[in-house]
């Protein structure tokens, strides 16, 4: 689930709101929308570097693990 391409995003919200129940709010649909983004800027991070261990974190911030 790599960044989506804009020509993908319009048939990406297309099944997630086919996905939703008919009882959906607004704010359903927002929460989807973000956790999918959210997911997709952590998966851009890994592909390009910008992420720590755990032990990297830990020695950081000088906290024992």
């Amino acid at each position: 689930m790599m960044s989506t391409p804009a020509t993908n995003i319009k048939q990406a919200v297309h099944q997630l709101v086919d996905k939703l129940p008919e009882t959906a709010t607004w704010d359903d649909v927002a929460y989807h929308i973000e956790v999918r983004a959210s997911i997709e800027r952590g998966l851009a991070d890994v592909a390009a570097g910008r992420v720590y261990t755990t032990e990297e974190v830990y020695k950081h911030f000088n906290l024992d693990e």
